[in-house]
């Protein structure tokens, strides 16, 4: 199988990566950009569109550049290496991945355009502070009335959605709390009366917002897809998520290695560079091993994230969301080791590093919940 990109997918690498490194340098223009109100600047958001990075998932006959998880996977990694805070994950692959698969026509139609060139926004708003990592514990109910439907609950911890101008909710329109069937997405207005945002910073420097919903009223005509099949749609945009972090791991453990091995070169102690000693050069080879484990596994994700299977896609994401989980927290906890108190230290870059990895590690599904189902589907192996 051939591994190499193609001339296309370069050129986009390229790009997106000079665009990274141009605009987010160092620590204070990273700083800069999270003191905005909503954590990220306008600005940087329409030069991505510029770029066409925001249409890139997006079919061609939408408006889109048809792009796959490879091109996303590019994006993510360039993105990942200077922590850089646009709501790609937010808005282009939770929300718009929501829309791609299973909005209307008139829905895309009405939607992607703004999405892509950067006027408009979505967040995934499906997690409950009870479900945990479990897609189908889905508390929020909607009842058909006035011939729409009624929407009452809470939603937890939604990325980036003070930003957003429409949230893609997930509730209940029949069966029990933690029933497969029965659960509908809608497109509801984040203004639309009886919703109530409580935004603030994420540990990583992030934003995310609970989302209440109060007897909000919307029309038929919002519903995302067909009427009790949510789930399905759910599993796969989760499924796309967890492909585009362990990306986006990727690229973060990739600089924060770099970082690590410039400062064992330039930091002194006894009068020789501490790159010297045999014990720290092991330490720094064990990240560079944990580091081209996860890309392996990144890529394999990418790969997998389309199959058609979705019994051999659920277990292949669940194991390379275990290896990034495990790489991430080696290379982090050996990164802050390497540098002593300032890797702790958050004047120092490499500590928000540190704390993203560490926050991806939890984020669709810890260690212990996706070994849990690569152990049940018998392992790689076993699900093929």
């Amino acid at each position: 199988m051939d591994f190499d990109l193609t001339d296309e997918q370069s050129l986009l690498k390229d790009t997106a990566r000079r665009w990274a490194a141009d605009t987010y340098p160092g620590i204070e223009q990273l700083a800069a950009a999270r003191s905005e109100p909503l954590g990220f600047p306008a600005a940087r958001w329409a030069e991505l569109a510029e770029l066409g990075l925001l249409g890139l998932p997006f079919a061609e006959e939408d408006g889109g550049f048809g792009g796959g998880a490879v091109e996303t996977l590019v994006v993510m990694e360039a993105l990942g290496r200077v922590l850089a805070p646009e709501p790609y994950l937010a808005g282009i692959i939770l929300g718009g991945g929501a829309l791609r698969l299973a909005g209307s026509a008139a829905q895309r139609a009405a939607l992607l355009p703004g999405l892509m060139d950067g006027t408009a926004s979505l967040a995934f708003a499906h997690s409950e502070a009870q479900a945990r990592y479990d897609l189908n514990d889905v508390a929020t109910t909607a009842r058909a009335a006035d011939g729409g439907f009624r929407l009452d609950g809470r939603k937890s911890v939604v990325l980036n959605a003070d930003a957003a101008k429409t949230l893609v909710v997930s509730a209940r329109t029949a069966g029990d709390r933690r029933d497969a069937a029965g659960i509908t997405l809608f497109l509801v207005p984040a203004e639309a009366a009886g919703v109530t945002l409580t935004a603030y910073s994420t540990q990583d420097g992030g934003r995310a917002a609970d989302v209440i919903l109060s007897d909000v009223l919307v029309p038929a005509d919002a519903v995302l897809g067909a009427v009790g099949a949510g789930l399905k749609v759910v599993e796969r945009v989760v499924e796309g998520a967890i492909a585009a972090l362990c990306a986006e791991a990727v690229g973060l453990m990739e600089a924060l290695h770099e970082l690590t091995v410039e400062y064992l070169k330039t930091r002194k102690q006894f009068g020789v560079a501490i790159g010297s000693f045999q014990a720290l050069q092991h330490k720094a080879v064990d990240m560079f091993v944990a580091l081209e484990q996860a890309r392996s596994m990144a890529l394999y994700a990418a790969m997998m994230v389309e199959a058609e299977d979705p019994a051999e896609r659920a277990v292949a994401l669940s194991a390379a969301k275990v290896q990034i989980n495990r790489s991430a927290r080696l290379v982090g906890q050996s990164a802050v080791q390497l540098h002593g108190g300032i890797g702790m230290t958050m004047e120092y870059i490499g500590a928000h590093h540190f704390r993203r990895l560490a926050m991806i590690e939890l984020m669709f599904g810890d260690t212990p919940f996706h070994q849990r189902r690569v152990a049940a589907a018998g392992g790689l192996v076993g699900a093929a």
